[in-house]
């Protein structure tokens, strides 16, 4: 009987050792993903802002290209929805995902020229995603969300 339990003192001291191994490898790859989103981030963001600019460039260098409202609505409105999706990468709460999928859905349904029943389903899906915001997401994280832009 006392040689049960040194045998049962070693497997629990083993697994502490596995678990606590366990929780550092965590913590280490929890710490290098974050780097890398946040790497994506900046580099995401230094294209969108790079993207910006010469969209102002060709406003003021070429008079024609604003009556091209098609074009100028789609480059303009990938670069909101690319910022949006930055922002998303950095703070990623329910509410900033749902907001990402908002605003790419509502570029889709005012760019695209696709049937009735495509932007049906589009309207849908933006009333679907209204739902979740309004049901299911924390009163909490939205007051956060509104906090941080004041």
């Amino acid at each position: 009987m006392s040689n049960k339990i040194p045998q049962e003192q070693k497997r629990t001291e083993r697994i502490e050792k596995i678990e606590k191994h366990s929780r550092w490898s965590d913590h280490f790859f929890r710490h290098i993903l974050h780097y890398v989103e946040r790497a994506v981030a900046s580099i995401t963001l230094i294209v969108l802002i790079i993207a910006v600019i010469y969209q102002v460039f060709l406003l003021i260098s070429d008079a024609s290209y604003l009556f091209d409202i098609d074009d100028f609505l789609h480059n303009i409105l990938n670069i909101v929805v690319g910022f949006e999706f930055v922002r998303m990468m950095i703070d990623t709460t329910p509410a900033n995902i749902l907001e990402v999928l908002t605003v790419a859905i509502t570029r889709h349904v005012i760019l695209s020229h696709d049937d009735y029943w495509s932007n049906l389903v589009c309207i849908a899906c933006i009333a679907g995603l209204f739902a979740i915001r309004r049901y299911l997401v924390r009163r909490s994280e939205l007051k956060e969300e509104m906090v941080e832009i004041e």
